[in-house]
């Protein structure tokens, strides 16, 4: 469920990261809070439900850090490969196109042949890459966030029923938990691509519980 995504600062998860986390963390629990039926469920099935959610949650946040750093890894690989290919050429229109490739779309029109230059002889100038790639702690890191977030964005959604004994008032203040959550996740992706806040919020929101129906009603 994440996105691999490097940025100047070297922040563990940038903003599109999180956002992807917490909204799989807030689905996941939903499916499980918004399919019981609380005019049949006794206390043993809301128990039921949220060890099931937590638990659902909780294995699910180890899957997803694992594949992060399986990203980490492949992306570590990938970037040792680029380097060393770039530094194997001797004649600059191959080394051009190679850089150009691993540029943005868009960044390399912006450059002129002599900075693809520049940027060979300071490629070639570095230090060899390992053959073998490794993680480094700003991996391991993210994926401590990545656990973290998944886990831990079920528990104010799962809190009413635990601490309630009014399972209908606990779902109410359950979801309405649930939308803040989506519509703030939505609004911080707005501010992270620019997008205005409120309709990105309430877009979330929509999208989130479109959803979560679509999970129930698939049995998820």
């Amino acid at each position: 469920m994440i996105a691999r995504t490097r940025t100047s600062h070297n922040r563990v998860l940038d903003p599109l990261e999180r956002f992807s986390e917490i909204v799989f963390g807030l689905i996941m629990v939903l499916s499980f809070t918004c399919a019981i039926s609380l005019a049949e469920a006794g206390r043993e099935d809301l128990r039921a439900m949220l060890i099931g959610a937590l638990g659902c949650n909780l294995a699910w946040g180890i899957i997803d850090a694992a594949f992060y750093l399986i990203a980490c890894l492949t992306e570590h690989g990938r970037d040792a490969l680029l380097l060393r290919s770039v530094q194997q050429f001797h004649d600059s229109a191959g080394a051009r196109q190679t850089i150009a490739e691993a540029l943005p779309p868009g960044f390399a029109e912006a450059l002129q042949p002599e900075d693809f230059d520049r940027i060979h002889t300071h490629l070639k100038q570095l230090p060899p890459s390992g053959e073998r790639p490794k993680l480094t702690a700003g991996d391991w890191r993210g994926a401590v966030g990545v656990f973290l977030l998944v886990f831990l964005s079920t528990l104010p959604v799962v809190v009413p029923f635990i601490f309630m004994h009014n399972a209908r008032l606990a779902l109410h203040i359950s979801n309405a938990i649930a939308i803040g959550l989506l519509f703030g996740s939505g609004s911080m992706l707005a501010g992270y691509a620019g997008l205005r806040r409120v309709p990105t919020g309430l877009s979330m929101v929509a999208i989130g519980a479109a959803l979560v129906a679509l999970s129930i009603a698939f049995g998820g």
